[in-house]
């Protein structure tokens, strides 16, 4: 009895070690291509999705940008304006023809 255990607890293992490997060796694939990506994100390689997303960023801080300078340059008029009414208007009027002149 104990002679014909050995060969078919072995003849068992090799079944199950082979039939394992064939199911789980996909999934340990899947694994390691989904932990892969995880690293390169993280490492901050860029996919096409994150590029879009970046291209938007970027037009959005340049629009602020623009629209912060306009506010500087109101902002400046009108601090001139409040302590030198009368220069303000000059440099506003003299800003006014050369506008004319050129248009």
């Amino acid at each position: 009895m104990w002679g014909n255990l050995a060969p078919m607890l072995l003849g068992i293992v090799l079944v199950l070690t082979v039939g394992g490997v064939i199911l789980l060796r996909p999934l340990a694939s899947r694994l390691g291509d989904l932990l892969e990506v995880r690293t390169q994100e993280r490492l901050g390689g860029r996919g096409p999705g994150q590029e879009r997303e970046l291209a938007r960023i970027r037009e959005l801080m340049e629009s602020i940008n623009q629209r912060l300078a306009l506010l500087e340059e109101r902002q400046d008029f009108t601090d001139a304006l409040l302590r030198n009414p009368e220069r303000a208007r000059l440099e506003s009027g003299a800003g006014e023809r050369k506008a004319e002149r050129a248009g």
